[in-house]
């Protein structure tokens, strides 16, 4: 008979707490406020209720009021679990008498309860009540049998107490954290689905409304998704390139290299980018840019290769009309500059020419012979422009090139009443240049300095060598000078500050100076004239 009371009391208990975590599981309802104390006056009436059920053993009576007390002091702590105790000490004061016991075993457990929580709050749920449990079997054991002398000799009688209230501290954990597994894994499981939606639908978005042509591909080389961008693109509806095979619209003559790569994809599992062409429904060809990503499935194999492709048809066009302009700018430049460069030497016949009708000297034939020469250089190097040929590099003596230079533009210095001073430092500069193009850098650069001065004046040249082995050429003119903000645009191409100028000088100085491996600079202030420091490695 005992034992079925136990059992009676135990399954009334497990539903009374089943019973609201059932109803809570099958109804949305919206999360109450304070839920916290509904919660420990639920766990009270439930308390009140097991005490009306409590049965006699002895002469007293055995109940399990204080197993819902101490799991709501587990879950929802000191004050939901004092609000439960309350209405259990109310029942059992109603019920029964010897009310100092009763009141001082109440009190001595709500103390202690509240003090060993403050110890354990940051435990798990399931480690409080192993706690709060075993305070509970302590307190009772110093206070019935020890304390108020109950049933003091009679160990079965309180053990079989005890365990009915740990069988159903037990039952009511197991019933709520399962109920709380539960809910954890279903919420999981529902944010999970809700993360999955927003993140396919934005997927969607994208797939959907891009540009790009998105296609999941799979051994057999059949398509298994195409975006709608297909239809946009290529004319056919997705229904019908599902039943079509992808080769079947790719250029015959990128057929092969694109098997080969869709191949090797799948073999060495690696991203590839390759370009080809596709068929439009209405016959015409269109080239694509496409990024291939393979994408591995179970087992850790390559299942499909996803490739995103870009119509790059327009840019292709504009590409070859971009090729075309840069050629026509070339031409164009390569014009200017050959007119710039045959002007040096005519320049040099014209001074001398002019020379023997103002003094009926004779012509020094070898300076117009060498400056003829140049200008059938110059002519040679524009026919043969489609096969470049090597520079011959030699050991120059820059001293004895700098000298001829002047030597050519004597005449013409002499004209407009500007000297040459040439300053040596030092007696052996070599250096190991193509004497023609080097040339060419000092004649473009003493005829800006002369055609910057034209009051006369003198020009400067200084030559030294510097501790970087290097050769230093100096020029200082007493022109009209540059604007400070105007120097790094010097040498681009067409910039020029000359009324009939090309802008083509300096730049050509330019790239002959960084193909010798040295630099040229510039200083200049407004009427004070412009110094040019060329820099060249010595040779060896």
């Amino acid at each position: 008979m005992l034992i079925i009371d136990y059992i009676i009391n135990l399954s009334i208990f497990s539903l009374m707490v089943s019973t609201p975590l059932v109803i809570g599981s099958l109804l949305k309802f919206k999360p109450l406020k304070h839920t916290w104390f509904w919660v420990s006056v639920y766990g009270g009436i439930v308390s009140v209720i097991l005490v009306m059920l409590s049965f006699q053993q002895q002469g007293y009576s055995y109940d399990l009021r204080y197993a819902p007390i101490i799991l709501v002091f587990a879950y929802l702590g000191p004050l939901a679990g004092v609000i439960t105790a309350i209405f259990s000490l109310i029942m059992r004061l109603f019920v029964s008498g010897n009310w100092t016991v009763a009141i001082i075993g109440w009190t001595t457990i709500m103390v202690v309860f509240s003090v060993v929580h403050i110890y354990i709050t940051r435990f798990s749920a399931v480690k409080k009540l192993i706690i709060l449990v075993s305070s509970y079997i302590l307190i009772y054991v110093i206070t019935v049998p020890i304390i108020f002398n109950i049933f003091r000799d009679s160990l079965a009688f309180h053990s079989q107490y005890l365990l009915f209230i740990v069988l159903g501290v037990i039952i009511g954990t197991l019933l709520i954290e399962s109920y709380l597994k539960l809910y954890r894994i279903i919420s999981e499981n529902k944010r999970m689905a809700r993360i999955l939606a927003e993140s396919e639908s934005k997927y969607r978005l994208i797939a959907e409304n891009t540009s790009d042509l998105i296609l999941v591909m799979n051994k057999k080389h059949e398509g298994s998704y195409f975006s709608p961008s297909h239809e946009h693109i290529l004319g056919y509806a997705t229904s019908e390139l599902e039943k079509m095979e992808l080769c079947k619209i790719t250029h015959p003559d990128d057929l092969e290299l694109f098997k080969e790569n869709i191949i090797k994809m799948f073999e060495n599992e690696k991203l590839h980018s390759m370009e080809f062409r596709l068929r439009h429904k209405d016959g015409n060809w269109i080239e694509f840019e496409s990024r291939c990503m393979p994408v591995k499935g179970e087992g850790d194999v390559i299942e499909h290769i996803v490739l995103i492709s870009r119509d790059i048809s327009e840019r292709k066009k504009a590409e070859t009309i971009l090729l075309q302009s840069e050629k026509l700018s070339i031409v164009g430049e390569l014009a200017a500059g050959v007119a710039h460069e045959i002007r040096n030497p005519l320049t040099t016949i014209k001074g001398f020419i002019q020379l023997y009708k103002n003094d009926h000297h004779s012509l020094n034939n070898e300076l117009l012979l060498s400056e003829l020469a140049r200008i059938e250089n110059i002519t040679s190097e524009l026919l043969t422009l489609g096969k470049p040929q090597a520079v011959q590099l030699d050991k120059t003596n820059v001293i004895e090139l700098i000298e001829y230079t002047l030597e050519l533009l004597s005449p013409q210095a002499l004209l407009k009443n500007i000297q040459f001073n040439l300053w040596i430092e030092d007696d052996d500069i070599c250096i190991t240049c193509e004497k023609n193009q080097l040339k060419q850098v000092l004649l473009n650069i003493l005829k800006n300095a002369m055609e910057a001065m034209n009051g006369g004046g003198d020009i400067d040249i200084t030559l030294r060598k510097d501790k970087k082995n290097q050769c230093v050429i100096l020029f200082q003119d007493q022109g009209c000078g540059i604007p400070e903000e105007l120097l790094p645009r010097l040498g681009e191409p067409f910039y020029t500050m000359k009324e009939k100028g090309t802008g083509l000088g300096l730049m050509i100085c330019n790239k002959i100076i960084k193909q010798h491996h040295g630099t040229i600079s510039f200083k200049s202030k407004v009427n004070e004239g412009t110094l040019i420091e060329i820099r060249l490695p010595l040779a060896g």
